[in-house]
């Protein structure tokens, strides 16, 4: 009887939340004085501010308010539309667009232009990400906030700072909190990778600027790495930079899920190249050491190779003979390769076939929205397909991930854009290293 109560009383709070939420929505889309919206757009910020998780009700009440009521009306837009097509002049041009263009894109500028509106913003969208599975029909409202925040975010309007051991303090906490790759294990850790021969970078935007939205780490080196380990050892010496001519990217990592779908990494990574090129001008290669996060769940599934894009039909059998040996070396149980000590008893051709299968994978599946994420990340991004290392990631996440296995991708910065041209065509750019 009490907790029935106590839910009944917790469900009219949340309707009155909701209430003053859509009453302040309402009342900030019809104000004319820019004052006087100011003053609405601020309030209602710091009510949105206000809310948490335990209120999820008032938000959902909000998002169904946004939905169905701040939604273009249909047949204003279809009279729009055939005024359009009767006369196609700029006048009605732009009666269609301000026809279509759904009101709530108008609440969120509004709502954007004052200070705390943009973390507003997005405090919303990642409210709403964590719905759309079970209501799929909020994704009008997604569509718009990925529209808008595509736009506000946009490289051009963001600051790139390197992040080093006199950064502020929150700044470095939020480093080694969001390190989404490879885990930073306390201060030392995170003290070595921003030693001389290492570097961070991250973006920033003007309206959150204590906030990072992205980072990336850079190990300056001699040659390009083949393994992880020698990268992160925290108890491992700096090295000088003077022979260092290359700049290995090993981990990329988003701070704001609130910006899920808008490219920034592909900015990040293309800028701190070039800066570390005028900075270093004995740098001659820019390249990456990525993980492969869908190739063990890919080869689990146990794929019909034979579907593979572009594969010739000799490949085929020799791969379908590589997974035979290596079947037949762990057992008939490929999870078995998950475990480090299997890796210790393969011979020199099994270990050949685990790297053409995963070859077969990055070089023919990467092109379907079915391919390695990281891989489409990057080769969309214009790098090239370089090198596969075996052992790369001995780790429990990289066995669990990839069987050891990692890949360099590299940046050639005059042809990036060509490789990417090439990428959306269906093609991936690579190295003589990867067989067709």
């Amino acid at each position: 009887m009490l907790d029935d109560l106590r839910k009944a009383a917790a469900r009219q709070r949340s309707a009155r939340t909701t209430r003053r939420l859509v009453l302040d929505c309402k009342r900030l889309l019809s104000a004319d004085a820019e004052l006087g919206g100011m003053a609405l757009a601020s309030g209602l910020i710091g009510r949105l501010q206000d809310l948490s998780d335990e209120t999820p009700q008032a938000l959902d009440g909000l998002f169904d308010y946004l939905a169905q009521s701040l939604s273009p009306d249909p047949a204003a837009v279809l009279r729009c539309a055939q005024a359009y097509a009767d006369t196609p002049t700029p006048q009605t041009l732009a009666a269609l667009t301000a026809a279509a263009e759904p009101a709530r894109q108008e609440l969120f500028r509004r709502l954007n232009r004052m200070p705390g509106g943009t973390a507003a913003v997005l405090g919303l969208r990642r409210a709403l990400l964590k719905r759309l599975r079970e209501r799929p029909e909020l994704a009008v409202i997604e569509a718009d906030l990925l529209h808008l925040l595509s736009s506000w975010f946009n490289p051009g309007f963001l600051q790139m700072k390197r992040v080093d051991w006199n950064s502020p303090a929150q700044l470095l906490e939020q480093i080694i909190r969001h390190e989404a790759v490879h885990t930073i294990d306390g201060w030392d850790d995170l003290r070595r990778r921003l030693q001389p021969d290492r570097r961070c970078f991250a973006f920033f935007h003007p309206q959150l600027p204590a906030e990072p939205l992205i980072f990336v780490e850079v190990a300056l080196l001699a040659d390009m790495p083949g393994a992880i380990a020698p990268l992160i050892d925290k108890a491992s010496l700096p090295k000088g930079i003077d022979n260092a001519r290359v700049a290995a990217f090993y981990s990329i990592s988003n701070c704001e899920s609130g910006l899920r779908g808008v490219s920034l990494g592909n900015f990040l990574i293309k800028t701190v190249a070039q800066q570390l090129q005028r900075e270093l001008p004995r740098l001659r290669t820019f390249c990456t050491l990525s993980p492969i996060p869908g190739f063990a769940n890919w080869l689990l599934s146990e794929p019909d190779l034979s579907t593979l894009p572009h594969l010739k039909k000799g490949a085929v059998a020799e791969l379908q003979n590589a997974l035979g040996l290596l079947r037949e070396a762990c057992g008939g149980d490929l999870d078995a390769l998950r475990g480090a000590a299997v890796h210790d008893t393969l011979g020199p051709g099994e270990h050949a076939a685990l790297s053409a299968l995963c070859n077969a994978y990055l070089l023919h599946l990467s092109i379907t929205p079915a391919g390695d994420p990281v891989a489409r990340f990057h080769l969309d991004n214009g790098a090239r397909l370089e090198r596969l290392n075996p052992r790369g990631n001995m780790s429990a996440p990289g066995l669990r991930q990839s069987f050891g296995l990692m890949v360099n991708y590299l940046y050639d910065l005059d042809k990036v854009e060509a490789s990417h041209a090439r990428f959306r065509q269906g093609e991936v750019v690579r190295s003589r290293g990867f067989s067709s």
